[in-house]
């Protein structure tokens, strides 16, 4: 259904895309990765190989649409936080494998995966043979629209859930075939206008669903988003203190309120406990340590720097998260 996204418009007529075609070059490559998703690290499996890279991309509204492969097997990861955009990676030929939950999950031809990388971390590996058609949203953009059209903005318990979804002759399917016809139809491209705003709003809500029900997220009670100030006050001096954090029954102290309370609103409007919420958070500066400190600071040093004292548990607990243990994240990071 896809296979000529972007390259055709309806009636098979050529492409009105500005397509900087193909590129052998890696760093003309990387600067259209830049300008078009976000910075960050690519590693080509096979050593000195060069790209055969096809570039095309188009926008409508906020949503940068783009045809893109790098013609060679790659491993990128390190997604730039600060950009603050989601990925969404339609698979067209060929396969991505994506970090997922415990583990990884491959995409092939016709399915989709999701990822907020300004809420969590990602890799992806890709064979020779992957083409895809991939979606750069802003993440403002997306709570714009689930405000506007549930009445909230979801929490990270959404924005940090990596989901894999779509399918050959799926509703994602033919959605992004409309929407792709109807902006080779339209020219010029409709980026700010009118018709621009309405394909935004079509697949920011569509992707909503289909990650809402990925993840097991109700977008149709939004109160649990809606969380009281003293929740949102547990969250910043938790975060604040997370290397030597205070005691749960501390935290509820210096705010105001009984520990119960505490305990219940996580509960009620984050779907976990504040230990839980701070383990996680924990789990997470600590790997980002481990991606960023100085070549030759050993794991153990890393982990002690975070007040772990049991290794065995750190290691299993960061199994779960992450899906490998803290010396394979750190041995990845300095290679």
């Amino acid at each position: 259904m896809l296979e000529d996204a972007l390259l055709t418009g309806p009636g098979g007529r050529p492409s009105p895309f500005d397509a900087r075609a193909r590129s052998s070059d890696w760093d003309e490559v990387q600067a259209f990765c830049r300008e078009v998703y976000m910075p960050y690290r690519v590693r080509p499996v096979l050593r000195l190989s060069r790209p055969d890279a096809t570039m095309i991309s188009a926008r409508a509204g906020d949503v940068t649409f783009s045809r893109f492969s790098y013609g060679v097997p790659i491993h990128l990861d390190r997604f730039d936080p600060d950009a603050g955009n989601i990925l969404v990676l339609n698979t067209l030929r060929g396969a991505l494998r994506h970090q997922y939950r415990h583990g990884d999950i491959a995409t092939r031809a016709g399915e989709s995966f999701v990822v907020d990388c300004s809420r969590t971390e990602y890799w992806l590996e890709g064979d020779a043979d992957h083409m895809q058609l991939n979606l750069t949203i802003p993440h403002q953009t997306m709570e714009r629209i689930a405000e506007r059209w549930f009445g909230f903005v979801p929490d990270d318990a959404l924005w940090t859930s990596r989901v894999h979804f779509g399918g050959d002759g799926s509703r994602w399917q033919i959605l992004l075939d409309y929407v792709t016809r109807t902006m080779a139809a339209d020219l010029p491209l409709p980026t700010d206008g009118n018709l621009g705003r309405h394909l935004e709003e079509m697949i920011c809500l569509d992707l909503l669903r289909e990650w809402a029900a990925g993840a097991g997220y109700r977008l149709d009670h939004g109160g649990r988003s809606a969380a009281p100030w003293y929740v949102r006050q547990a969250e910043e001096i938790l975060a604040a203190e997370a290397r030597d954090a205070p005691t749960i029954g501390e935290v509820a102290s210096r705010i105001g309120i009984a520990a119960r309370t505490l305990s219940d609103g996580f509960r009620r409007f984050r779907g976990t406990s504040p230990r839980e919420w701070l383990a996680a958070h924990r789990l997470d500066g600590f790997r980002r340590d481990l991606e960023t400190a100085p070549a030759g600071t050993g794991v153990a040093r890393i982990a002690a720097s975070w007040g772990y004292v049991n290794f065995g548990a750190l290691a299993g607990a960061y199994r779960r998260r992450f899906g490998e243990t803290p010396s394979a994240t750190r041995q990845r990071a300095h290679r």
